[in-house]
C-alpha cells in the first residue's frame, strides 16, 4: 500500500515523512481491514513526527504511519469478527484499543487504560490507504455525514465534546476557549450546546471570525494584551477557560482570567505556575473520551447540532499539510484523502 512513513523524527522543515510503498496490513482476531477514505491532520501527529515526544517514548515504534482520525470501509474481516460487514463505512480515533479489564476500562474511562494503544503512535496509523483496526474501538459512520466532515469527529470532536464536560458547565456560564484550531472550534460548538455564554481567545483573527461563525457571543484579540485581565475585567472572571493553545503562558492567562471557584480544563502540556488556593480554582486534564462520547458525538454531528471546519490535502500531501499547521495558516482541520 502507499502511506506516509516516518523513518526518523525531525522538524517537519527537513521533510520526514516518506511517501512510498509499505507492507499491507493484515486483519488478526477481532480486526478489521480498513480501505482508508479519510485522516485528520492532528497536532499530536506533528509532535509524533518531530519527536517531541520521544522522552515519553513515542513514537513507539520505528518506521510507524502517522494519523489517529480515521473514517474507513471495511474491505476484510479478521477471526471472531462479528458486529460488522465487509462494505460498512466506519471511524478509527486515537484510542486504537483498551485491555478491557482494569479499573478504567470498567468504569468507562478507557481512554486512561494503561495498556492501550493509540493510533498512529504505538500501531501504524491512517497516512495510508490501508489500516488495520480492532472491532470494539470502532464505530458506524452515520449517513448523514461525509468521509472528510466526519474524520475530525474522531479527534478534535471527541477531544472537545469531553473537555466540556470535564468543564461541568451549563446554562449561564461564561466560558472562554483558548485556542481556535480543530479542537477549539469545536469545542466553541459544544460549550453552545451546554448553554454557555463563550468567548473566543486567539491571535489569528480568521480564528476570531470562524468563533463568530460558530457563535461565539465575544472574542478577544490575545495580541491586543493580556486576555486573562481582559476577561476578568470585562465580564468578571470565567466559570471555566479551556485551552488547546499549546503554551504555558496561555494557561496562565486562562488561570488569571477564571472567577474564584472557577475550572480550567487543559487540553495541552503546559505549566500554569503558581496557584493560589484561597480562591478554590480547579485545574483538571483532558484527553479524548470513552466510546460512549464518542458515539454522542457522531448522533450530535448526524443531527446536524456541530459541524466540521477542514482543508483537503492529498495524501501524498501529508507534509504540506503539517507545515501548515505548524506556521498556524490552517483555519481549523486538515483532512488527507487516498483518492
Amino acid at each position: 500500500m502507499k502511506a506516509a512513513i516516518l523513518t526518523k523524527p525531525v522538524p517537519i522543515e527537513e521533510n520526514p515523512l516518506h511517501i512510498g510503498d509499505y507492507p499491507d496490513p493484515v486483519p488478526g482476531p477481532d480486526e478489521v481491514l480498513l480501505e482508508v477514505l479519510a485522516c485528520g491532520v492532528c497536532r499530536s501527529n506533528l509532535h509524533v513526527v518531530e519527536g517531541d515526544w520521544l522522552s515519553r517514548g513515542v513514537p513507539a515504534k520505528l518506521p510507524i504511519v502517522p494519523g489517529h482520525e480515521v473514517v474507513g470501509r471495511i474491505v476484510e474481516l479478521g477471526p471472531g469478527v462479528k458486529r460488522y460487514r465487509k462494505g460498512d463505512r466506519v471511524g478509527v480515533q486515537p484510542l486504537w484499543n483498551s485491555c478491557g479489564y482494569c479499573e478504567y476500562c470498567l468504569s468507562a474511562r478507557e481512554e486512561l487504560c494503561r495498556q492501550k494503544h493509540i493510533t498512529g503512535e504505538t500501531v501504524d496509523g491512517g497516512y495510508a490507504e490501508l489500516l488495520v483496526a480492532k472491532e470494539n474501538h470502532i464505530y458506524p459512520i452515520p449517513p448523514e455525514l461525509s468521509d472528510v466532515e466526519a474524520a475530525p469527529l474522531f479527534c478534535p470532536g471527541i477531544t472537545a465534546y469531553h473537555a466540556v464536560l470535564r468543564a461541568e458547565i451549563g446554562p449561564g456560564n461564561k466560558v472562554a476557549v483558548f485556542g481556535i484550531g480543530g479542537v477549539g472550534h469545536m469545542a466553541v460548538q459544544f460549550a453552545k450546546l451546554c448553554g454557555a455564554e463563550v468567548i473566543a481567545v486567539s491571535r489569528n483573527p480568521d480564528h476570531l471570525q470562524l468563533a463568530r461563525d460558530l457563535g461565539a457571543e465575544e472574542v478577544v484579540d490575545a495580541k491586543t494584551g493580556d486576555p486573562g485581565e481582559s476577561l476578568r475585567s470585562r465580564w468578571g472572571g470565567m466559570d471555566a477557560c479551556l485551552v488547546f493553545a499549546p503554551s504555558s503562558a496561555v494557561a496562565r492567562q486562562a488561570l488569571r482570567a477564571l472567577k474564584p471557584g472557577g475550572t480550567l480544563v487543559l487540553g495541552v502540556f503546559a505549566d500554569v505556575g503558581e496557584i493560589s488556593f484561597f480562591e478554590e480554582k480547579k485545574i483538571v486534564g483532558t484527553v479524548i473520551g470513552p466510546r460512549s462520547e464518542m458515539q454522542e458525538v457522531l448522533r450530535l454531528a448526524a443531527a446536524r447540532k456541530v459541524k466540521t471546519v477542514y482543508d483537503v490535502f492529498p495524501l501524498d500531501q501529508a507534509q504540506e499539510a503539517l507545515r501548515r499547521l505548524k506556521e498556524g495558516s490552517l483555519l481549523a482541520r486538515a483532512v488527507l484523502v487516498t483518492r
